[in-house]
């Protein structure tokens, strides 16, 4: 699991649906949520979980997806296992882990210094913790 922390710099809502936006080393993070701490605020801190296997790659990545949260990384670290890659992503001062499998990272020809875009959908992205309210 990765997580990040952040600060809420939006929050949409519609009946119990919840777009949450939040400030993150000068990238806008977004996440969608059913239900929502009544202590999340805009300028609240929080700290952000993201499961490994919910991180997608790109290598060479132009054009148009769905995913909201698209991040620039290096990759820093690989391990190839028997049929999962663990690929250690850096962004700014931040170290994310995604999990793949091998026969992605090979046909993607990833190695470490590579830059690529994580890709992270704003379902799969959830608060862990309040920091402060």
């Amino acid at each position: 699991m990765s997580n990040i922390i952040a600060t809420v710099s939006n929050i949409e809502s519609c009946d119990n649906l919840h777009i949450v936006n939040f400030a993150f080393n000068n990238v806008t993070l977004s996440m969608m949520s059913l239900e929502l701490n009544k202590q999340i605020k805009i300028g609240t801190q929080v700290k952000l979980n993201i499961k490994s296997a919910q991180i997608a790659i790109a290598k060479n990545f132009s054009g148009d997806v769905s995913y909201s949260n698209q991040l620039e990384c290096k990759i820093k670290d690989m391990e190839n296992g028997k049929l999962l890659s663990s690929i250690k992503l850096q962004i700014g001062t931040l170290y994310l882990e995604s999990i793949i499998t091998v026969n992605s990272s090979k046909r993607m020809g990833l190695k470490v210094g590579d830059d690529v875009t994580a890709f992270i959908k704003a379902s799969d992205l959830s608060i862990l913790e309040v920091i402060n309210a």
